[in-house]
């Protein structure tokens, strides 16, 4: 279940903060007769995200049991992109996503009602549909016959939509940039437990082989039914049976992920490489222009 929480409490963090950056910009600028279209935007948005996490719902029921493990498998693999992708963009822009958000704001408010509704529909929309995919994707891998992993996940909407309020009303205060770093980091083992379990499915669909080959079985150890069994599994997605090609990919996507994920911003080969080019260029143009004097 905390895996879950911890899902519905960051994607619902990003999408709660877009919110309060877009509505305290018009209310500081004097444009309260924006604020309509905004809603609009936004209720259109939410409105999108559970119908299409509903037709995932309901319409994998439809198909055969082979079909509902390659396209479950498959979309769990898609979800782990998507939300890989989502933590490292955040962990880049959350220093500057107010600055980002009233430029956009400003070019909307000029181009009038429509491009607010579109602006709000795609600040919000876009985080709505990951959250939509990647919550039904870990449901499903930590379903265990009980309501508890939607819990967890509506439990965690409903954290980050107080945490956007109290943001909005200036009585809380924390540094973003270190709590969607740590967050992150623990949605990056989350979404790795997750990988490993769509893969597992992609095995059952018969679309990859292996699912006779196990890795380990510690089912004598650790019950899936126990206590402790169910809580690796809601909070890591444990298997205590996992197949070799699970726990290669569980391990070749978390080991290097997590790496990237925790160094500092701006550190690396890479970034030690465009400093020193552009110290040669500068040091370059100054012989230049000593050279024409």
């Amino acid at each position: 279940m905390f895996g879950n929480y911890l899902i519905g409490l960051r994607e619902g963090l990003e999408a709660s903060l877009v919110v309060c950056i877009l509505i305290a910009y018009l209310v500081k600028t004097g444009r309260r007769d924006a604020l309509k279209p905004i809603w609009i935007g936004i209720g259109v948005a939410v409105a999108v995200a559970l119908a299409f996490g509903a037709g995932l719902e309901f319409g994998s029921q439809e198909l055969t049991f082979e079909a509902q493990e390659l396209l479950g498998g498959s979309l769990s693999i898609v979800a782990v992109i998507l939300v890989t992708w989502m933590v490292f963009w955040m962990r880049r822009t959350a220093r500057h996503l107010k600055s980002e958000l009233h430029g956009r704001l400003d070019a909307a408010l000029q181009m009038g009602t429509g491009a607010l509704v579109a602006t709000a529909f795609l600040a919000v929309g876009r985080e709505g549909l990951e959250t939509a995919l990647f919550v039904w994707a870990s449901v499903r891998a930590s379903s265990d016959g009980t309501y508890a992993p939607l819990a967890g996940v509506l439990l965690g909407l409903l954290t980050a939509v107080l945490l956007g309020w109290l943001f909005y009303r200036g009585a809380l205060r924390i540094n973003l940039a270190k709590f969607f770093t740590w967050t992150g980091g623990m949605l990056v083992v989350v979404a790795a437990g997750v990988l490993a379990y769509g893969v597992h499915d992609l095995q059952e669909a018969r679309f990859l082989g292996g699912l006779a080959d196990k890795a380990f079985d510690i089912s004598a150890t650790i019950p899936p039914d126990s206590w402790y069994g169910t809580l690796l599994k809601g909070v890591f997605n444990f298997q205590p049976d996992p197949t070799v090609l699970q726990v290669t990919v569980w391990a070749l996507y978390l080991v290097p992920t997590l790496a990237l994920f925790l160094a500092p911003i701006g550190s690396g080969p890479s970034a030690r490489v465009k400093k020193q080019k552009a110290t040669d260029e500068t040091a370059e143009a100054g012989a230049n222009a000593g050279t024409s004097a």
